[in-house]
């Protein structure tokens, strides 16, 4: 029996013992090892946090730069275009873009600094990075061929934001599409048109885009009078409809410059053609040009000014038909 167990037990101790003198000679590259492991998981983390603190100043800087740049040029052009309401949605509309951009910026330096620490921990336990590497450049090469269009819209979305092109609540125009915009992300931009569709655009497919609510915008106002009308009378008419279109408290306030009318700008089909210009704030040229519109035909109807009726030919196609 004692035979048996000094066998079993010189039999364990031969198992052992090469277990034990290999974890033996090992055991300072294992330590190492895990210790080169945790410095660089240590130096990723912390190289995170620093970047994204730069990210995040950086771009809070960038928009809060644009926005003051924006202020100065309307004072040095003698303009207010904000109100108080809409100076806040004004400074959440800055605040939105900067968060988006930081936070699109923050997940890229995310993975990439998080991508080089992995591969660097492979490289730790031994494992040779030269076919990884290889694959995924092959595979990054395969995903941007295949994605371009993706990456394109994600480019223009960002070149979009910093540059404040246009912002939920604008009314834009971008070719087959013109509305107001209901929302605005990296890839695609929402736009409620008049009849109420909702397009979905976007943003590599934008060209170009005209914002009818930044800054500034012009109420303009064309008026066909008859051609028989005394051009000087109706000019008088019009030039106190519209003064006093302006002194009113409901439209002043949103008036920047005095009206201005430019004068006859066409003749022809039996009419005059007289143009009213309106310097207004953002959003505002629509609701003022019909309302200056319903002044003007009230004021047409007391002095005796008379508009413009379209001439129908005698004969031929569009010819007016009696009885």
């Amino acid at each position: 029996m004692n035979s048996t167990t000094h066998l079993a037990e010189a039999s364990a101790a031969s198992v052992a013992d090469p277990v034990v003198n290999w974890f033996t000679e090992n055991s300072g590259a294992f330590v190492s090892g895990f210790i080169n492991v945790l410095i660089i998981l240590l130096v990723a983390v912390v190289f995170r946090a620093v970047t994204g603190r730069v990210i995040t100043h950086g771009v809070r800087r960038m928009v809060s730069s644009h926005q003051r740049l924006n202020q100065a040029t309307s004072k040095a052009g003698n303009l207010v275009t904000r109100q108080s309401n809409s100076s806040e949605s004004a400074g959440q509309r800055q605040q939105q873009r900067a968060q988006t951009i930081g936070s699109v910026l923050r997940s890229v330096a995310s993975s990439v600094i998080f991508g080089v620490a992995f591969v660097m921990i492979l490289g730790e336990f031994g494992i040779n990075l030269g076919p990884i590497l290889a694959s995924a450049g092959v595979l990054g090469l395969a995903i941007g061929f295949g994605a371009q269009s993706l990456v394109q819209d994600f480019l223009s979305g960002i070149f979009m934001m910093i540059e404040d092109q246009y912002g939920v609540g604008d009314v834009v125009d971008t070719g087959d599409a013109v509305g107001t915009v209901e929302s605005v992300t990296l890839r695609i931009t929402k736009i409620r048109d008049l009849n109420g569709g909702l397009w979905y655009v976007r943003n590599g497919e934008i060209m170009r885009v005209c914002n009818m609510n930044q800054d500034w915008a012009n109420a303009v106002v064309e008026i066909p009078l008859d051609y028989s009308v005394d051009i000087a009378h109706a000019e008088r008419v019009i030039e106190s409809a519209i003064d006093d279109f302006a002194a009113e408290d409901e439209f002043k306030s949103r008036i920047l410059e005095k009206p201005d009318l430019s004068g006859v700008i066409g003749i022809g089909n039996g009419s005059v053609t007289v143009r009213i210009i309106v310097k207004v704030k953002p959003g505002e040229q629509w609701a003022l040009g019909r309302a200056l519109r319903g002044r003007l035909k009230s004021r047409f109807d007391s002095e005796g000014v008379r508009v413009a009726y379209p001439l129908l030919p005698g004969n031929g196609v569009g010819a007016a038909k009696q009885g």
